[in-house]
């Protein structure tokens, strides 16, 4: 699943070349996770002011109005003045004056979601329940602290439902657990101020470095002008079991918590 840095990769690579551009069309596949709302005609001749995103959604300003993308588990945004033929996985199309918008989810589980504003019930109900963003500077290490004493739930899990921090998936949150070398079953309640700083820190430079990195490609991502990400060549333990740690030599390990695969080391992260 596309997580926060490729995400942000995604809005990065599409909204300077878009802002400004007026929508000429808007075209419909199958339905996606949720319905678009409203009538796509209703967005013809409509203004796009900018891309912004919050936690896994990107938001794209209208003069009037607001779409919220949700690349799902398997969706890709694609722009530029010409694209390839549409295809039976090509769900949303967004025609305007400066290139084609097009959402491709094979599994279609993302969404397109047209409100008349970020406070619009549509826009609420997605929205309201979302954690800090944790590379702003609402992400504050007392604040964090206070929330996770708590929360009973491992460290791990609390991470990735992301109502404490909003977009700390499964291959970051295992990353950012080994740098602050935090056990990923330990209960969010039992983590001291001092080891909940490092945490804060380590999610802060692993999503950092991810964006940087241009996010990760582990299947089928690639940014809206279809770079691949990198930053899984440098992951510590996602996807590495059985491999060697780079610190320790210790063989990484591999979890199942919540339906979800977590790496670890077992040596590193003792506790």
């Amino acid at each position: 699943m596309p997580e926060l840095p490729e995400v942000e990769v995604t809005r990065l690579s599409f909204a300077l070349e878009i802002a400004g551009a007026q929508v000429i069309s808007v075209h419909m596949g199958k339905a996606l996770r949720w319905p678009l709302g409203c009538a796509p005609t209703l967005l013809t001749g409509r203004l796009v002011q900018n891309v912004r995103r919050r936690g896994k959604y990107l938001l794209i300003d209208f003069d009037h109005g607001v779409l919220l993308v949700h690349l799902g588990m398997s969706g890709s945004l694609s722009f530029a003045p010409q694209l390839r033929p549409a295809d039976i996985h090509d769900h949303f199309e967004m025609v305007t004056t400066r290139g084609t918008l097009r959402l491709t989810d094979p599994r279609r589980f993302g969404a397109v979601v047209y409100a008349d504003s970020q406070d619009a019930p549509q826009a609420r109900k997605l929205l309201g329940k979302l954690g800090v963003e944790p590379l702003s500077d609402d992400f504050d290490v007392d604040r964090f602290h206070f929330e996770l004493k708590g929360r009973k739930a491992s460290i791990k899990q609390v991470l990735l439902a992301g109502v404490v921090v909003v977009g700390v998936g499964n291959i970051y949150a295992s990353e950012a657990l080994f740098l602050a070398g935090i056990r990923p079953t330990l209960s969010a309640s039992r983590l001291s101020r001092p080891r909940c700083a490092r945490l804060h820190a380590a999610i802060q430079d692993v999503l950092a470095r991810a964006v940087a990195k241009g996010g990760s490609t582990l299947r089928n991502f690639s940014s809206a002008n279809g770079d691949s990400g990198h930053f899984q060549l440098d992951a510590m333990v996602y996807a590495r079991q059985g491999q060697p740690c780079r610190v320790c030599s210790a063989p990484i390990k591999t979890m199942r918590q919540g339906q979800r695969s977590t790496f670890y080391c077992p040596h590193c992260q003792k506790a």
